[in-house]
C-alpha cells in the first residue's frame, strides 16, 4: 500500500514548515526568512534558515536541508511515509492508501527486513535469556560490555548446533529460500538446510535509518579452523561497500560535533560508545570504500582515523587517508601506544584520557611522516627521497590550494628543503595524474568561510562561452512564482543552457511545471544529486544574484528581485549574451575558413543576429 502522489502534494501544500520546525527549534524572524540554531550539528551562531515562502529549510553550517517531510525524517529518524502520516494527522487530513505495481517489489524487501528482525530477536533472546547464552554473557562481561549497551546495539548470540535458528524459522513459517538469501541458513551436500551462524556473538548491522540489514558473528574463542568473523552476504538490502557499522547510533553526535572517529571493528566502536564517545563509526574490519566515505560526508567532512597500532592497522590508516582526501575530508589520525587498540585503551584509561589523545591527533602528513621515520626510511638518502615523494603524492590529493601550499611549506621545513623543489615535485605529480585522467586540471576548493559547496564553485566558474545569466535564471525558476517561471520556460528552452548541471535543474522545473507543480519544496525533492540540492538551497535561501548590478538596482529602488520586471530583464540579457557569442563564433569561423561562399552565409547570419539584437534592445519588458 502506498500514499497517492496527489495526497502527498496536498499534505505538503497544507503544511507550514515554520510551524512544524518551530515545534522543535527556536526560530526568530530575519528579513523574509526565519533563523535558529541548527538541530543537526553543534553551533553557537544561528546558520539554520527556514523559508516560509519556499517551504524549505537549509543549514549553511552542516549542509542539512529539505522540505517539511525531510526535516521530520532527519530530526526524528523516521521514514518518509511516517513523516507524511505524522503531518497529515497534525493537519487532520485523512489518507486513503492505494496499491501500486511497485508494491510487490517493496513487499519483498519488507519481507527481508522482517526476516532480519526475527533473526535479531532470536539472537538477542538467546543472549539475554537462554541457558545456552551463559558462555556468551560471560564473554561480554570479560570484555566489559554492559547489558544496557548490549540492548542498545541489539547484540545477540547464535548457540552451538546446526538447527537452532532453522527450527525457529520453520516454526515462524519463514520462507527458507529467503533466509538462505540473507545468509542466515545454508544448504549442505545432502540438500539439507543448517544454521550459518553457530557459537558466535552476533552484531546486527543497521542502515542509517535503523533497519537491520545484515549480521556479523564473532567466535567466542579463537580456533584454528574457524574464521574469527562471519558476515552476512550481500543482498537486496545489504551492500558492504555502502554500509558503516554504528552510523545509525552515532549520526546525531557526528552532526552535532561535526566530527567522526573512524575505527575498524564492532568492539572498538561499542566500547567507545559505552564510555561516552558517541561520534564514532566502524568500517567493520574491511578497507574503507568511496561509497562509505560518501555516506559519511552527509554528516561531516571532518574525520579522525583510529585504527590498531599494529602494522596492519597502520597500513589501513594510510589507505583510508587517500580515499578521504580525494573526497575533500579534513583528516587527522590518532596513533595509540603500541599494543593498544581503541577497545583496550578506553577500558584501561577511560574517556578523559582518550579525549586527550583526540586533542593530540596529528594531521595526515604528520602521521605519514612518523610512520616513515619509524620504518627507518629517513636514514638512507635513496629511501628518504622515495619517502618524501610519497608525502608529496599524498599532498596532491588535497583539493584546497591554500591548505596544500601551507602543508607544502611544512614538508619543506621538516626536511630542510627549498619550497620550490617541493613545489616542482608536486606539479610534476599533478601533471602526471592529469595525463592519466585521474586528477582534474582544476581542483575545487573545499568549503570556505562563505559556506560555498564544491558544487557551487563548479557551477559558478564560467568558461568563456558560459552564459553569466544562467545561474540567475535558475534561481528564479526555483522561486515558486508561477508567472516568472512561465515567462522563463516560454522564452528559453532547456537546450539553451550551456552548463550541464544547470540544464538538469531547469529540466526538473520544466517537468514539474507541466504538471502544475512548481513549489520549491516539491522541485528540490526531485533533485537526486545531493550536491545540486545543496547548491539550490544556498542559491535560493542566500538570495544570491548573478550580478552585483541587480543588487545595485534593488538598492536604488528601480528593480526588485523576484519580480516580473527583473525576470524579463534577465531573460533579455541572457538572449543578448547568446547572440553576441554566436556572432563571435561566426566571426571566428570566417577568419579560419577560406570558403568565400560560407563567408557570405556567415555574414548574412551575423546581420540577422544584429537585427535580432536591436529588436531585443529596443523592446520593453511586457
Amino acid at each position: 500500500m502506498r500514499i497517492p502522489e496527489q495526497k502527498i502534494e496536498e499534505i505538503r501544500n497544507a503544511a507550514d514548515i515554520v510551524d512544524v520546525i518551530s515545534g522543535h527549534v527556536n526560530l526568530r524572524k530575519r528579513g523574509k526568512n526565519f533563523v535558529g540554531l541548527c538541530p543537526f550539528h553543534q553551533e553557537k551562531t544561528p546558520s539554520f534558515t527556514v523559508s516560509e515562502d519556499k517551504q524549505i529549510y537549509h543549514c549553511f553550517g552542516c549542509g542539512a536541508g529539505g522540505n517539511v517531510f525531510k526535516f521530520l525524517m532527519e530530526f526524528k529518524n523516521i521514514s518518509f511515509v511516517e513523516a507524511v502520516e505524522e503531518i497529515a494527522e497534525h493537519l487532520g487530513i485523512k489518507i486513503d492508501y492505494e496499491s501500486h505495481p511497485s508494491d510487490a517489489q517493496q513487499n519483498e524487501l519488507e519481507e527481508l527486513y522482517e526476516l532480519n528482525v526475527l533473526a535479531a530477536r532470536f539472537f538477542s533472546d538467546n543472549l539475554l535469556k537462554s541457558t545456552d547464552g551463559e558462555e556468551a554473557r560471560e564473554y561480554l562481561k570479560r570484555r566489559n560490555i554492559k547489558q544496557p549497551t548490549q540492548k542498545t546495539f541489539g547484540i545477540g548470540y547464535a548457540p552451538y548446533g546446526w538447527d537452532h535458528f532453522l527450527a525457529h524459522a520453520k516454526e515462524s513459517k519463514v520462507d527458507l529460500t529467503k533466509a538462505k538469501l540473507l545468509g542466515l541458513i545454508d544448504i549442505n551436500d545432502k540438500g539439507e538446510y543448517y544454521d550459518k551462524f553457530r557459537g558466535r556473538i552476533i552484531f546486527p548491522i543497521f542502515s542509517p535509518n535503523g533497519r537491520v540489514i545484515a549480521f556479523g558473528g564473532r567466535i567466542l574463542e579463537n580456533q584454528e579452523n574457524a574464521a574469527k568473523y562471519l558476515n552476512s552476504p550481500e543482498s537486496q538490502i545489504y551492500s558492504k561497500r555502502r554500509s558503516l557499522y554504528g552510523l545509525f547510533h552515532s549520526k546525531d553526535d557526528i552532526r552535532k560535533l561535526d566530527r567522526a572517529i573512524l575505527v575498524e571493528g564492532y568492539m572498538d566502536l561499542i566500547s567507545l560508545y559505552q564510555a561516552g564517545v558517541k561520534n564514532v563509526v566502524a568500517s567493520s574490519g574491511t578497507s574503507l570504500t568511496e561509497e562509505q566515505v560518501q555516506l559519511l560526508s552527509r554528516f561531516t567532512k571532518n574525520i579522525i582515523i583510529l585504527f590498531d597500532a599494529d602494522p596492519a592497522g597502520q597500513k589501513a590508516s594510510l589507505r583510508s587517508i587517500e580515499i578521504l582526501l580525494k573526497q575533500d575530508f579534513e583528516v587527522k589520525v590518532i596513533a595509540l601506544p603500541k599494543g593498544e587498540d581503541p577497545d583496550s585503551y578506553i577500558i584501561k584509561y577511560g574517556k578523559e584520557k582518550f579525549e586527550e589523545e583526540v586533542s593530540r591527533a596529528n594531521n595526515f602528513l604528520e602521521y605519514q611522516t612518523a610512520q616513515f621515520e619509524e620504518q627507518g626510511l629517513f636514514e638512507d638518502p635513496a629511501e628518504m627521497t622515495k619517502a618524501i615523494r610519497e608525502l608529496v603524492n599524498t599532498l596532491a590529493l588535497v583539493g584546497d590550494e591554500l591548505k596544500r601550499n601551507l602543508l607544502m611549506k611544512s614538508i619543506a621545513k621538516r626536511f630542510n628543503l627549498r619550497e620550490k623543489l617541493i613545489e616542482s615535485e608536486l606539479n610534476t605529480f599533478l601533471q602526471q595524474q592529469k595525463e592519466r585522467g585521474n586528477v582534474s586540471s582544476v581542483r575545487p576548493e573545499q568549503r570556505s568561510t562563505d559556506q560555498q559547496t564544491q558544487s557551487q564553485l563548479a557551477l559558478a566558474s564560467k568558461s568563456i562561452d558560459e552564459n553569466p545569466y544562467e545561474k540567475e535564471l535558475i534561481r528564479l525558476l526555483y522561486s515558486g512564482e508561477e508567472e516568472i517561471i512561465s515567462h522563463i520556460l516560454d522564452k528559453i528552452s532547456i537546450e539553451n543552457y550551456n552548463n550541464h548541471s544547470l540544464r538538469k535543474l531547469a529540466g526538473i522545473v520544466q517537468d514539474g511545471f507541466a504538471e502544475q507543480k512548481f513549489s520549491p519544496a516539491y522541485l528540490i525533492d526531485k533533485i537526486e544529486d545531493e550536491d545540486l540540492q545543496e547548491f539550490i538551497f544556498e542559491l535560493t535561501l542566500a538570495d544570491e544574484s548573478i550580478s552585483k548590478k541587480w543588487d545595485e538596482l534593488s538598492y536604488n529602488g528601480k528593480i526588485e528581485k523576484d519580480t516580473i520586471d527583473h525576470a524579463l530583464e534577465t531573460i533579455k540579457n541572457f538572449l543578448l549574451f547568446q547572440i553576441d557569442q554566436q556572432i563571435k563564433l561566426n566571426n571566428q569561423f570566417i577568419s579560419d575558413s577560406k570558403d568565400e561562399r560560407l563567408h557570405l552565409e556567415m555574414m548574412k547570419r551575423n546581420q540577422e543576429l544584429q537585427d535580432e539584437k536591436k529588436s531585443l534592445l529596443g523592446s520593453k519588458n511586457k
